[in-house]
């Protein structure tokens, strides 16, 4: 579950990200992105009843969710999101599928961090051996 502070949850909150907002698509997924002037992101998820019944539908949010979540650490904050499921959406659609599509829109709308390459540094026995030279 995205905790509550995570999620929009008005119609109008709904609105403003899908008309004042960017909007990005796949083949299953449209993703809307408005900045929200706060520290966090916060998700919200629409699928219409041409995905199918209710179970289909829930089905689909409870994938999308997941996917927002396993990308959350790794995506700038500070803006509103809403993922809306298109009506090539189907129930066989795994996560893992679901989190490949959001990452390519979510770099594509320039909210995925890239991940910094390592950097070499001292580690803690190298630390703790230099103590001992000195």
């Amino acid at each position: 579950m995205v905790s509550r502070e995570l999620r929009l949850r008005r119609g109008s909150e709904f609105d403003r990200v899908r008309h004042r907002g960017r909007s990005w698509s796949s083949r299953f997924l449209v993703l809307s992105a408005l900045a929200n002037g706060s520290e966090k992101n916060r998700y919200g998820f629409a699928v219409g009843k041409k995905v199918g019944g209710a179970v289909q539908r829930n089905r689909a949010k409870r994938v999308m969710r997941e996917a927002i979540r396993e990308l959350h650490p790794q995506l700038q904050q500070g803006f509103d999101v809403v993922v809306i499921a298109r009506n090539s959406f189907t129930p066989e659609l795994k996560t893992p599928e679901v989190v490949s599509q959001l990452a390519s829109l979510t770099r594509r709308a320039a909210l995925l961090r890239e991940e910094e390459p390592d950097r070499p540094g001292v580690t803690e026995g190298e630390l703790n051996e230099i103590r001992e030279i000195e």
